[in-house]
């Protein structure tokens, strides 16, 4: 029988007891793992474990695959108008919201970003897509073609049936309501895996699914590792499309193992190196605000934070001093989560440390210049320094992802020099203008081969925008009504009215 970890909170930010069942979610129920294993969950703002939650496997993914089989052919898809299946989405994100400080607190506790942010942004953005969605659960429609009087030809937009989600642990619980929010309101199940460094606001997501009143089978959350889990998703012949967000040497490997077993459908949220561009006519004061903002929340630990900041020459020192007072200014607010006037949390793991840390010797040894950082931040937790290096895009530091609150300059004189400077890159994921030149701004968006362009501000992102990338940062979209349409499959219907042979 699975146990329920439980915890009393009484801090400045939140007073109050956070409890989640630890177990695997399936066919409706909180479940032991067949092998009976176990993964330790860490505060990274401290380094101990917080609690340990059932390890799933190969055999656990069976079931969980089955019962989402079962829920699809009896109580979920296309047996279920899309007006109720909007009903229960809305319920979720009510549920949601009722409980937001608990899940801010879970949240906070399993990444050491800050409780207000949390609450404010991560389960706020979690809530609102799961509304947006809701609200297109009874739009899902095709087209009537004209043909002739005598046929009728007509599209319907179906559902895979079972699909696989792998999540990662950046953003936890706001990751899952981009995946789940369009595949349930198309009429999917789910067999879903999230971080197993950061799987509790997941556990307490499993425990109010069953309070919303979905069908038992429809939502399927199993913990577990990558190589085990991730795999036996990646591979079941069962499901017939797999949603990723995560690094893109995973997502190869999600690809290949899609090629090698049902080819199904596959779409990534993978990797970038986000590009930057800051004209001498940008305004000064926003342009080190919307950078800073880009790059050294969460711990530098976003897939479109911009890395890569190119500075247009005139303006470059003057940037590099604002931008370096801002840098200094962020890490004094490092600290506990759950401090009123933390800002700036720690990496997510030990592993994420050592590959920050790494990557930062590397731009030292290449020859890159160290402005402000550079270093861990402290002896308690996972935290490291906000860091400014000048470099150039030859540099091992500035063409990988390095996933940490680490900018890297670039200074340039010329428009077709900063455009040739950021698509130089394998990815492209995201890319951001500032000028106060509209038509330089709209010319260079257009030039930039990103799936998201910002002009005159940095991540800014809306549900009804579509998010994705371009080259190795991925294929299909989240967000937006674009993401509904990688979770159904398009039937064209041919109707004979009166053509006898």
């Amino acid at each position: 029988m699975p146990r329920t970890y439980t915890q009393t909170l009484d801090t400045p930010a939140y007073k109050g007891t956070v409890s989640i069942n630890t177990g695997l979610f399936i066919n409706g129920q909180f479940v032991d793992a067949v092998k009976g294993d176990a993964i330790d969950v860490y505060n990274p703002a401290t380094g101990k474990v917080i609690t340990s939650v059932a390890a799933g496997s190969k055999d656990d993914v069976d079931i969980a695959v089955a019962a989402a089989k079962k829920a699809y052919k009896t109580s979920w898809g296309l047996k279920v108008p899309g007006a109720q299946r909007g009903r229960l989405l809305s319920k979720l994100a009510d549920l949601i919201e009722r409980d937001i400080d608990e899940f801010a607190a879970l949240e906070s506790l399993n990444t050491g970003r800050p409780f207000t942010v949390s609450k404010a942004f991560d389960m706020n953005s979690t809530i609102t897509s799961l509304r947006y969605y809701a609200g297109f659960a009874d739009k899902i429609q095709g087209k009537t073609i004209e043909a002739s009087e005598l046929k009728l030809a007509y599209t319907r937009h179906e559902p895979y049936g079972v699909v696989g989600q792998i999540v990662p642990w950046n953003f936890p619980l706001s990751m899952v309501s981009w995946k789940i929010g369009p595949a349930l309101a198309t009429g999917n199940t789910i067999v879903l895996k999230p971080s197993e460094v950061t799987p509790l606001t997941a556990q307490k997501l499993a425990a109010i699914v069953i309070e919303a009143g979905f069908p038992p089978g429809v939502l399927n959350i199993v913990n577990g590792y990558g190589p085990t889990v991730g795999q036996a998703i990646a591979e079941h012949p069962v499901i017939e499309k797999v949603a990723f967000t995560g690094s893109t040497a995973t997502g190869r490997r999600i690809q290949e193992a899609s090629a090698k077993s049902n080819l199904k459908a596959v779409s990534l949220e993978l990797g970038g190196k986000s590009p930057n561009i800051i004209f001498d006519d940008a305004d000064l004061e926003q342009a080190v605000k919307w950078a800073a903002r880009s790059i050294f929340p969460n711990g530098g630990q976003m897939c479109s934070a911009s890395s890569r900041i190119l500075v247009q020459e005139g303006i470059y020192d003057a940037f590099v001093e604002h931008f370096i007072a801002a840098a200094k200014s962020f890490e004094g607010t490092a600290g506990d989560p759950f401090e009123l006037a933390t800002q700036h949390g720690p990496q997510g793991s030990q592993t994420q440390l050592d590959r920050v840390l790494g990557y930062l010797d590397v731009a030292k040894k290449e020859g890159g210049t160290i402005l402000t950082g550079g270093e861990r931040l402290g002896d308690k937790g996972y935290f490291v320094q906000p860091t400014i290096f000048a470099g150039t895009n030859d540099m091992k530091a500035v063409r990988e992802e390095i996933f940490g609150p680490v900018a890297a300059l670039i200074k340039f004189k010329t428009e077709e020099e900063a455009i040739e400077i950021a698509n130089d890159s394998v990815y492209g994921l995201a890319a951001a203008v500032f000028t106060e030149n509209n038509a330089r701004a709209i010319r260079v968006a257009h030039a930039l081969e990103a799936g998201s362009l910002f002009v005159n501000n940095y991540n800014w992102l809306e549900n009804g925008m579509p998010f994705g990338g371009y080259k190795q940062s991925g294929v299909g979209r989240d967000l937006g009504e674009y993401a509904l349409d990688t979770y159904t499959h398009v039937k064209a219907v041919h109707v004979n009215l009166g053509l006898r042979l």
